[in-house]
C-alpha cells in the first residue's frame, strides 16, 4: 500500500524543485510557506494531492487506456467532438479518483488544519499542473478552482473535481496548441485556508509594467472581496504603479494610480445556497473610494519585491512574478495566496515597434489599454459560447468578459474588447500571450457596438485604450536599438506624456532633457491651479461642476492638483531614474491657461500671448503666486517623498537676471533649495537677452537648454505661430547659429551644462554637426528621432577627430568671416 506521505504534501514540506511531485502552483506556495514566511510574508497553510495520487488512482482504475482511446484521435478543431470527449474524459478522471485511501487522506489533512484554524474552516481548492505557471506558459484559467469549501466531505469532492479538469475542453485544447503531451502532465491539487477577502479586498501584482517590459515598476490592482473577480475580468479594478528601486530604500513611490469601477463584490454564500460564493453590487461609496490605502500598497509592493528577489536568485535570473494577495477582513493581515513566473514576458529587442494612427475618427468607448498596438476588422459581439461557432478569423472580438472556454476562438481574433476587466485579467493575459491589442474595462462596448461594425482598436497610447468607427489608415514606425555607436555628446528625449515614459527607456538615452509640465497639467489634471486655490471665483457654472467632479475622489483640490501632477512627473522621472529627468515649469501662454476649467476667470486677453504673461514672470506675481506653491509642492514630494532625486528643474522663458533671482529664491521658499539633495535648477536658454547675459545667468543657474523654437523666432523676429510668415522661421539662419555658437561658448566658459532641446536637431541634420563642433553637452530630441540624432553625432564626432578639436573661448564665428550663400554653406563650413 503506498503511504500517506506520498499523496499529501504539506507546503512547509514543499520547495520549488518540487514541481513534477506537486505542479508549479503547489511547488510556488510551499517554496513561499517554507521560505519567506520567517521574513514578514505571510502565506496561510495547507497541503498538496500529489500527482502520484492521481497517477496511481487512474493506474488502478485503468483509466489510461480508456484517456488514449478517447483523446489520441481526436481532432481538437471539430467543436462538438471535443466538446464529447473531454465529458468523457472527466468522468473517467472523477471516477477513478473515488478512492477511499485517498479521501481518508484528505480527511486526515482537513482536521489538521481545524485544528490549526477552528472547526469547519473554510478552504479553497485549486488545480496545480506539472505543466501550469512556467515562464513559458501560464494555463491561465485552464482548469477549475473552488472556494470557501468547508468539511471534509465536500472538500474531498472539490479535489475529485479538480483532478477530472485536467480534461476540460479549454486545457485540452491549449496542451495541444501549446505541444504538451497530455499523458505527460500530472494534475496536483492545492488545499490552503481560505483568507477572509470577502470581507475586504483582494488583487493581483505584475512585478513589472505588463505593457512596456519595464523592470523597475510594478503593477497592483485591486477589487473589493475574493480575487476571482479580478482575475476573471468580472471587474475594474483600482490600479496602482510602484517604483521598485526607490520603494527599497523605504521612500513612498506610487507613482500612477487610477480608482476602478469595482462593480461587483464576491463573497462567501449563505448557509442555504447550494453555491460556495456569490457576487452583489458594490455599494457606491465603497466604488467611488480605492480598496486600499496607500500604505497597504507599498506594503504589498515591498512584498512583491522580496517575492521577485527570491525567485530570481532560485533561477539566476531577473524573474518577473505574478503574485495573487488577500485582505483579511477579521485580522487585517495582507496575505499572498500564489506566485508564478509571469509569461508573456516582453522582452530586450533589437528593434522598437511604435504604432501610431494617422487620423482620428469617431470614438466609439475608451477602457485601458494592453498591447500598445493597432488593429482594424469587423466586431463580432460574443454574448455567451453559441456566439463562437460563427466567429471568423481576423474579427474583432466583444464581449462583456472573455472566458478560459474561448481560447481556441481567441486564437483568430485581432483584437479584443471587453466591458469589464483590469489590466490583470484573463483577457489581458491571453492578449499578451497572443500579441494582439485589447482595451478592456470600457463598460459598455456590448452596447455601443454590433456584430458587422468595422472597427479600429488602438492602444497606441499606452494607458487610454480606444476604439474608434472604421477601419483607420495607421502605421508602425520600427526603431532599431541594438548595439549603438560610442559618442561624447548626450542624447536625451523630449517627453511630456507620462504614459510613453516606460516604453521610451528601450531607447539608450541619456536621460530626460525636457519633461513638459504643462502637458501633465492638461491632459491629466485640466484645470486651472488658481481654479483650485481660489474656488470661489470660478464663476461658469458648468466648470464648478466639472471640477467638482474631478476632484470629488480627493480631500480637496490642492491634494488632487498636487497628487496628479506629483504622479505624472514622478512617473517619468522613475522611468529613467537614476539617469537625469529635466522637468520644465509649466510654460503655458495666458490663452492656454485660460482653456483650463476655471482658467477664463484668472487669465488677461493678451493681444500676443507668445510674448506676454509667462514663464519666470508668472512664478512670483501675485496673479499666478499661489498656482506656483502647488506645482512645487508636487516636484518636491517627488524628490523627497519618492525618493526620485534625479529630477532636476528648468525655469522657462526668464527675461532678466533680477528675475531669475526671484524664481530661485522661490522655489527655496517652497522647499525645493538649490543645492540640497543633489538640487539643480536649469534655465531655458531661448530668449537673446538668455545668451547676451549669459555670464550673469550662470551665476543664478547650474545649467542652460537652448529652446531654439522660441530663441529663433525672437532673433529672427518671427511669430512662429503666423502661417503668413512661417517661411522665414529658420533655425540655420547664419544669425541664429551665431546665437547657438554664443549660447554654447558662454555656457562652457562658465562650466555650466548646456544642451539644446527644441525641435531643430531632429529635423536637420547640419544643427546637429554643427552643435557637436560648438561642444554642446547634449541634444535632446522626441523618442523617434534618438537613434537617427546618436548616428549623426557620432559621424559629427568623427569628422572632428579628422579635423582636430575647436578652438574655443570667445571669438567671432566663422559665417562673419565672408558672407554665405546660404545656412547650410556656412554650417559646412
Amino acid at each position: 500500500m503506498t503511504r500517506s506521505a506520498d499523496f499529501i504534501k504539506w507546503f512547509d514540506e514543499i520547495r520549488n524543485s518540487d514541481i513534477a511531485l506537486v505542479g508549479g502552483k503547489n511547488a510556488s506556495l510551499g517554496e513561499l510557506y517554507g521560505n519567506l514566511r520567517a521574513e514578514g510574508i505571510a502565506v496561510p497553510n495547507g497541503f498538496a494531492l500529489t500527482t502520484k495520487a492521481y497517477y496511481d488512482a487512474l493506474t488502478r482504475a485503468g483509466a489510461w487506456e480508456k484517456l488514449h482511446r478517447i483523446l489520441d484521435a481526436l481532432d481538437i478543431k471539430n467543436v462538438e467532438a471535443l466538446s464529447k470527449a473531454a465529458a468523457e474524459a472527466r468522468d473517467i478522471v472523477y471516477d477513478a479518483m473515488d478512492d477511499t485511501e485517498l479521501h481518508d487522506q484528505v480527511a486526515e489533512a482537513y482536521a489538521r488544519l481545524e485544528a490549526e484554524y477552528g472547526p469547519g474552516v473554510s478552504v479553497a481548492v485549486r488545480s496545480s499542473a506539472t505543466a501550469e505557471d512556467l515562464p513559458t506558459a501560464s494555463f491561465a484559467g485552464q482548469h477549475e478552482s473552488f472556494l470557501n469549501v468547508a468539511g471534509h466531505v465536500r472538500l474531498f469532492a472539490a479535489c475529485r473535481r479538480c483532478f477530472a479538469s485536467l480534461f476540460t475542453d479549454r486545457a485540452i485544447v491549449y496542451r495541444a496548441d501549446n505541444g504538451f503531451d497530455h499523458f505527460k502532465v500530472g494534475l496536483s491539487v492545492g488545499v490552503m485556508k481560505m483568507v477572509r477577502s470577502d470581507e475586504a479586498a483582494s488583487g493581483v501584482i505584475f512585478t513589472l509594467d505588463p505593457e512596456t517590459g519595464f523592470r523597475d515598476a510594478l503593477t497592483i490592482t485591486g477589487s473589493y472581496g475574493l480575487g476571482e473577480n479580478i482575475v476573471q475580468g468580472k471587474v475594474d479594478p483600482d490600479e496602482f504603479s510602484v517604483h521598485k528601486p526607490t520603494c527599497r530604500k523605504g521612500f513612498r513611490p506610487i507613482i500612477g494610480r487610477s480608482l476602478g469601477a469595482k462593480q461587483f463584490r464576491m463573497g462567501f454564500a449563505r448557509l442555504f445556497s447550494e453555491e460556495n460564493t456569490h457576487n452583489s453590487p458594490t455599494p457606491q461609496p465603497m466604488r467611488e473610494r480605492f480598496c486600499i490605502s496607500d500604505d497597504e500598497v507599498l506594503k504589498l509592493a515591498s512584498l512583491a519585491i522580496r517575492i521577485e528577489d527570491h525567485y530570481s536568485a532560485i533561477a539566476g535570473k531577473p524573474t518577473p512574478m505574478d503574485i495573487e494577495w488577500a485582505k483579511d477582513g477579521e485580522d487585517g493581515g495582507l496575505y499572498i495566496v500564489q506566485a508564478r513566473p509571469m509569461t508573456a514576458v516582453k522582452t530586450d529587442s533589437p528593434v522598437i515597434e511604435t504604432y501610431r494612427l494617422k487620423e482620428k475618427g469617431q470614438i466609439v468607448v475608451i477602457g485601458k489599454a494592453v498591447g500598445a498596438k493597432i488593429a482594424s476588422g469587423k466586431a463580432r459581439v460574443v454574448k455567451g459560447a453559441h456566439d463562437l461557432e460563427s466567429f471568423q478569423r481576423g474579427e474583432i472580438l466583444v464581449a462583456e468578459a472573455t472566458s478560459p472556454d474561448w481560447q481556441p476562438v481567441m486564437k483568430k481574433t485581432a483584437g479584443i474588447v471587453t466591458d469589464l476587466g483590469g489590466r490583470t485579467c484573463h483577457a489581458a493575459i491571453v492578449a499578451r500571450e497572443l500579441g494582439v491589442p485589447a482595451v478592456v474595462g470600457t463598460g459598455n462596448a456590448t452596447r455601443q457596438l454590433k456584430t458587422g461594425d468595422v472597427v479600429t482598436v488602438s492602444c497606441a497610447d499606452a494607458e487610454t485604450g480606444t476604439v474608434y468607427a472604421g477601419q483607420l489608415p495607421f502605421e508602425v514606425i520600427r526603431t532599431p536599438v541594438g548595439d549603438t555607436k560610442p559618442h561624447r555628446t548626450e542624447v536625451m528625449i523630449n517627453l511630456g506624456d507620462p504614459a510613453a515614459a516606460f516604453g521610451a527607456t528601450a531607447l539608450p538615452s541619456a536621460g530626460v532633457g525636457l519633461a513638459r509640465m504643462e502637458f501633465i497639467i492638461s491632459e491629466h489634471i485640466g484645470i486651472h491651479p488658481m481654479a483650485l486655490v481660489q474656488p470661489d471665483r470660478v464663476t461658469a457654472i458648468d466648470d464648478r461642476l466639472r471640477i467638482a467632479e474631478r476632484i470629488r475622489h480627493d480631500a480637496n483640490g490642492r491634494e488632487f492638483f498636487v497628487r496628479q501632477l506629483a504622479e505624472g512627473v514622478g512617473k517619468i522621472a522613475a522611468a529613467f531614474y537614476p539617469r537625469p529627468v529635466i522637468v520644465r515649469l509649466s510654460d503655458f501662454k495666458t490663452n492656454e491657461y485660460a482653456q483650463l476649467l476655471g482658467g477664463a476667470d484668472f487669465e488677461p486677453k493678451e493681444a500676443n500671448p507668445m510674448l506676454g504673461f509667462r514663464g519666470a514672470a508668472r512664478y512670483t506675481h501675485p496673479a499666478y503666486a499661489d498656482g506656483f506653491a502647488l506645482e512645487c509642492e508636487a516636484l518636491r514630494r517627488v524628490r523627497e517623498q519618492m525618493g526620485l532625486t534625479n529630477l532636476r528643474i528648468m525655469v522657462p522663458f526668464c527675461r532678466t537676471v533680477r528675475e531669475a533671482e526671484a524664481v530661485v529664491e522661490a522655489l527655496a521658499k517652497h522647499g525645493l533649495k538649490q543645492g540640497k539633495d543633489g538640487m539643480q535648477i536649469f534655465v531655458m536658454c531661448e530668449i537673446p537677452n538668455n545668451v547676451i547675459e549669459i555670464d550673469a545667468f550662470a551665476r543664478v543657474f547650474d545649467g542652460f537648454s537652448i529652446g531654439s523654437n522660441d530663441l529663433t523666432q525672437l532673433t529672427l523676429g518671427v511669430d512662429r505661430d503666423s502661417d503668413i510668415v512661417a517661411f522665414d522661421f529658420d533655425e540655420r539662419d547664419p544669425g541664429m547659429l551665431e546665437m547657438l555658437r554664443l549660447a554654447v561658448d558662454g555656457a562652457k566658459r562658465n562650466h555650466r551644462h548646456v544642451g539644446i532641446c527644441g525641435e531643430a536637431p531632429a529635423n536637420y541634420p547640419e544643427i546637429v554637426r554643427y552643435l557637436v563642433r560648438q561642444g554642446i553637452d547634449s541634444i535632446s530630441v522626441n523618442p523617434t528621432s534618438v537613434m537617427k540624432t546618436i548616428d549623426q553625432v557620432w559621424t559629427a564626432e568623427n569628422a572632428l577627430k579628422r579635423i582636430g578639436p575647436r578652438r574655443t573661448g570667445a571669438r567671432r564665428s566663422p559665417l562673419h568671416a565672408r558672407p554665405a550663400a546660404n545656412a547650410v554653406e556656412a554650417i559646412r563650413d
